[in-house]
């Protein structure tokens, strides 16, 4: 904006206005020496081969450039607090974040310590009454305790290195709080004076005009972005325990529930979206409400695990229902919710409502179940990772897993989703650590 300036400004210099030829009228500006000059000052040695200009036009292009320098700077000002504002957002963001890793992280500590320990159950009992397998009873035992104490180091590693990671982000995040807020605190007053300057009279507003230019661009060439942090998600502890694949169910879908936009397969493992509503029979406990059907099977007690396959559906729900509870009430349900959005994913977790970080698309998400400890975890199969868990509910009556998919607004739809069949175990009764640690 500058050169702009002063190429104007040279394009309306008589070529004789130089110092040592007087010129009507007598108030000239020095561009050189930036001061207005009377026609003594003017015939000055001091200024002679300097370039002057009549102090009125040069008052109006500056003016003219200070407008334009102003609207600049007022939209970057207001780009500057947005980013403050998301700034300080995601400074509780983070909190919020760490503090959900960190639970997640303790609570699938939790859940393989108790699966490692009901494997090792299920290795004494193969060994129980055999006196030739003494030895062999206590050397499971032995390689517990070795399991459990290497997979306590672990998890205390991967919460370390969340501390670690949160700390070094939030020190980001505050240190980019004080960068924007001085940039803000010098973007508003350089506004002021700019803003002070256009409505100044010439002789006024050419006063200093060069510095204040030069305090502008320097402002206007200034970056404006956010802290770069690092994923938490990183921390997360990957594998899943090969006892979840003994658990799982093979779970089918009940007909009386399912919504009048959902067809079953014949083998009730899958449930794909209509456009047009069928004409079904009326049944106490069918949704009409959202696109949902439920699990046939119903668990009061133990320890269960199911997968879904989900890569055919742009929204899906996937969870638990207490099937006592109203078919359409939002309460006595656990809920992982995934959508495409775009060219995105988002994924939610309810209740209570929160959002679940993951970098893409999920395609088999598998769902377990503990009765006794009241606790459903949500996991990515094709990662071998956790999603998220819910800790410390409280389960009361029988719990069937539901299925949902959502009803398109308009056109047409063929989401689906499939229940994988359980693999056939190949549990030998003895324990690994690859199957208690990873």
């Amino acid at each position: 904006m500058s050169r702009r300036l002063r190429s104007q400004l040279g394009q309306k210099i008589p070529e004789d206005a130089c110092c040592e030829i007087p010129l009507e009228p007598p108030q000239r500006f020095c561009d050189n020496g930036q001061v207005t000059l009377c026609d003594k000052n003017f015939q000055s040695p001091e200024h002679k081969h300097h370039v002057v200009y009549g102090v009125q036009e040069t008052a109006e292009n500056y003016r003219k450039l200070f407008q334009e320098i102003l609207n600049t700077l007022k939209e970057k000002l207001e780009v500057a607090k947005s980013i403050l504002a998301d700034e300080q957002e995601r400074m509780v963001m983070m909190q919020e974040e760490e503090q959900n890793f960190k639970e997640m992280i303790e609570s699938e500590y939790r859940i393989r310590f108790q699966l490692m320990i009901e494997e090792n159950k299920v290795n004494l009992q193969s060994l129980q009454g055999c006196r030739a397998n003494l030895n062999l009873r206590e050397a499971s035992q032995n390689q517990l305790i070795e399991f459990a104490t290497k997979l306590k180091a672990k998890f205390q590693e991967a919460l370390q290195r969340l501390k670690c990671l949160g700390s070094e982000n939030m020190n980001k995040l505050k240190e980019s709080e004080v960068r924007l807020s001085e940039q803000i605190c010098s973007l508003q007053k350089i506004t002021a004076e700019l803003e002070k300057k256009c409505g100044q009279s010439a002789s006024a507003l050419l006063e200093n005009a060069r510095h204040a230019l030069e305090r502008s661009e320097s402002l206007l060439l200034q970056c404006l972005e956010p802290a770069r942090i690092t994923d938490l998600s990183l921390c997360q502890i990957t594998g899943m325990s090969k006892m979840l694949k003994v658990l799982q169910r093979p779970i089918t879908l009940d007909p009386k529930t399912a919504h009048p936009c959902l067809v079953l397969s014949e083998d009730l493992r899958s449930v794909r979206l209509r456009s047009v509503q069928q004409d079904v029979p009326g049944h106490p406990e069918r949704f009409d409400f959202s696109a949902t059907v439920l699990g046939v099977e119903s668990f009061t007690s133990g320890r269960h695990y199911w997968e879904v396959d989900v890569g055919k559906a742009t929204q899906w729900q996937l969870g638990i229902f207490r099937s006592s509870a109203s078919q359409n009430a939002s309460r006595d349900k656990v809920l992982l919710t995934g959508s495409m959005m775009g060219a995105g994913y988002t994924f939610w977790a309810f209740p209570p409502l929160k959002r679940v970080s993951l970098r893409g698309q999920i395609h088999r998400v598998g769902v377990f179940l503990d009765c006794e400890y009241g606790q459903i975890s949500f996991y990515d199969v094709t990662e071998r990772s956790l999603i998220c868990n819910f800790s410390y509910l409280a389960f009361q009556g029988a719990l069937r897993p539901v299925f949902s998919l959502c009803i398109s607004s308009g056109g047409m739809n063929s989401d689906s989703l499939s229940i994988c069949l359980p693999h056939v175990s190949s549990y030998n009764g003895t324990l690994s650590p690859q199957s208690s640690l990873v």
